[in-house]
């Protein structure tokens, strides 16, 4: 007989839904979403439902195997696990434990995820990744602004008088959010899209604004320029609240209104209106990552922060400069989870440079990678990069469900299970204030097992046994620890499902920011501590006219790897009906210059490789700009990654990927 529980979406998304999982002779039927939760109120993405397709998949990794000859064969967890950890102690003995490099991405957000962290903590700490591919940029951007990256509750968008969609298209990536702009809208609120490519969330806008790729930290110039001259400013809290004011007009007298026009290809009038805007209070900016996925990428964040900030929207109702929300995510116990006083030896890549980092390793060379929650071969730019590292290690180790492109390369491939296959609370939207909890619902196909009793086998044969002593409900109480003063405890979450953390709902209300000076910084402290340049800059994107003239004349395109509808980065693409194809998707200026058609076959190019696929036409895109959607496996066309740099953004801490200029012809 059928039965339907109440669960949680595992997926790194904004917006973290509630689920109703049917269950039927020990099978997951169906995912639906659970109309009891507050945030989500029964709406799901197809990406969620999904889920009981991945679950059930035929193409699931069953048992652990071994590559022999270039071939894989079937082992034994015994066997498996004995020789990783054989090869893993001798290692650490010849060439220390930082010869193993620790590949980690996010592709799932439970909070037992994190015990990887706290079995190579335990072995004595590993090279590991820092940065992030995803958001890096911009959260560190914030960082240095307002000494971190917090967002408003969701409800409080309904406080504004003019919204500000810059860079997100909400109704792809945060289907809630898009439905709060609906009710926003009817209710008499004014919404705006600035982005490159006219999307499903720009429908919804009053007015959409086309912005240059890689340029909206110069229109923030622009705007802010229009405020100070038109004496719009809010005086006081810039007097009162911030610091570094007279480096922001000296940087705003540096840049004309000519070259704010040229560079981003807006007209005054509209920069104007712009500035009109933002002196209407209360305005609520909402950022997309794609704008700081670029060299400059930090700086941007910075500048549109400023723009946020001197037009008075920072700590109101109805305003602030949304972007990140690290608050949730705060709000467990993560250094006693994941051991971090149990690390003896360091070494850091940064995500970006992972390939470089291995190829040119030395004191100690890099051994072995250990790859969890990711498909870095997909994902991670530069791939024939990434593939010459992976290939240049000894020692691969996957941990997976599916046989990625990753896994493929892999010497070992430990299958594991399903979020419905184990107990686990995940906590990961950017948009929310909830935790959910997700109960174990069905067995593991074969002999998947969890990643909690790989890195317990694990550990006791590292001779660390006693650090994974500890049961499934035990870690989870551990990690929920800080929040027992507010009366949240596990036995609450497992009956309710989801629980609403005790975090700020208007961040900076009282104008007290967590920066060395206690205020907001024009000019950050914290970038001059990391031996960086705190001040703001008029910084274009490397891979542009502006910057690399001789190289915008070969690849004369910008070229874009947004998010795709369909699949949570590279997970669900495999599993798609039809069989996924590579659809390159260019600006009308593009197709008719060049004479592309809908359906023409195009190979897109640069200097680090190329990429082959069907034209289809973007309608109201800006000029010169093509998109193909990431995350598609090599065996379906992919990677998009095959042609974007592996460069970090300014701060350090962020991908460069939509910093990349291509070439494109008909085939």
């Amino acid at each position: 007989m059928a039965k339907v529980y109440q669960s949680a979406c595992p997926l790194n998304c904004w917006d973290s839904c509630g689920f109703h999982v049917t269950v039927e002779d020990g099978k997951v039927q169906k995912v639906e979403g659970d109309p009891d939760h507050p945030i989500t109120k029964g709406k799901i993405c197809g990406r969620g439902r999904m889920l009981e397709t991945r679950t059930n998949s035929l193409q699931r990794l069953l048992y652990p195997m071994k590559k022999v000859n270039g071939q894989f064969i079937q082992v034994s967890w015994k066997q498996a696990l004995d020789e990783i950890a054989a090869i893993m102690a001798d290692i650490k003995e010849q060439y220390g434990s930082t010869a193993i490099l620790h590949s980690h991405d996010y592709a799932n957000n439970g909070i037992l995820k994190n015990i990887d962290k706290r079995f190579f903590n335990a072995y004595g700490g590993v090279t590991e990744l820092i940065g992030s591919l995803c958001w890096g940029a911009g959260i560190e951007a914030q960082k240095w602004d307002f000494g971190d990256s917090y967002s408003h509750h969701p409800d409080d968008v309904l406080n504004s008088k003019n919204i500000v969609i810059w860079g997100r298209n909400v109704a792809r990536t945060n289907m809630h959010f898009y439905q709060k702009l609906q009710e926003a809208k009817k209710n008499g609120s004014k919404i705006f899209v600035i982005d490159p490519i006219y999307n499903a969330t720009a429908k919804l806008a009053d007015e959409y604004i086309s912005i240059k790729p890689g340029m909206d930290g110069i229109l923030a110039i622009g705007i802010m320029k229009v405020l100070l001259e038109s004496g719009l400013q809010d005086s006081h809290f810039i007097e009162n609240f911030t610091q570094g004011f007279e480096d922001l007009i000296t940087l705003l007298n540096d840049v004309s209104f000519e070259d704010v026009c040229q560079m981003t290809e807006i007209p005054l009038e509209t920069v104007r209106k712009l500035a009109e805007i933002y002196a209407e209070k209360p305005v609520s900016t909402h950022l997309g990552l794609g704008m700081q996925r670029y060299e400059n990428g930090g700086n941007t964040i910075r500048l549109l922060d400023a723009l946020v900030a001197i037009s008075g929207n920072i700590g109101i109702a109805g305003g602030g400069s949304n972007y990140g929300n690290l608050q949730v995510g705060q709000s467990f116990a993560f250094d006693e989870l994941t051991l971090t006083t149990r690390k003896e030896n360091s070494r850091t890549f940064t995500m970006m440079k992972q390939a470089e980092g291995i190829l040119n390793s030395v004191n100690p060379k890099i051994q072995m990678v250990f790859v969890t929650c990711g498909n870095p071969l997909v994902q991670v730019p530069d791939s024939n990069k990434i593939r010459k590292a992976f290939e240049d290690v000894p020692h691969l180790v996957v941990v997976d469900q599916f046989m990625t492109d990753t896994a493929e390369m892999a010497d070992y491939v430990l299958p594991t299970t399903t979020a419905f296959e184990e107990e686990d609370f995940y906590y990961a939207s950017m948009y929310h204030h909830y935790v959910n909890y997700g109960p174990k619902l069905v067995e593991a196909p074969g002999e998947a097992k969890s990643d909690l009793w790989i890195w317990s086998e694990l550990a006791k044969r590292l001779g660390f046994e006693e650090d994974f002593e500890f049961s499934r409900d035990e870690y989870m109480k551990m990690s929920l620890k800080p929040l027992e003063k507010h009366g949240i405890h596990l036995e609450q979450l497992r009956k309710d499902g989801h629980i609403e953390l005790p975090v700020e709902k208007i961040p900076w209300s009282g104008h007290h920011f967590r920066t060395p000076s206690g205020k907001y910084e024009f000019t950050a402290q914290l970038g001059f501590v990391k031996g960086q340049n705190g001040k703001l800059t008029a910084a274009t994107p490397s891979e542009s006219k502006w910057t690399n003239p001789s190289l915008a004349e070969r690849y004369p395109y910008t070229f874009l790897t947004i998010h795709p509808l369909r699949s949570n980065h590279s997970q669900h693409y495999h599993i798609l009906k039809p069989e996924p194809k590579v659809k390159i998707e260019v600006a009308e200026n593009i197709a008719s210059k060049l004479g592309l058609q809908e359906g023409d076959m195009a190979r897109v190019w640069n200097e680090r490789g190329e990429i082959k696929g069907t034209i289809s036409l973007l309608k109201k895109a800006h000029p010169n700009t093509i998109n193909v959607d990431e995350g598609i496996w090599s065996r379906f066309g992919g990677s998009v990654n095959l042609l974007t740099p592996d460069g970090e953004s300014d701060n350090g801490l962020g991908s460069v990927l939509y910093d990349c200029l291509v070439n494109i012809e008909k085939i």
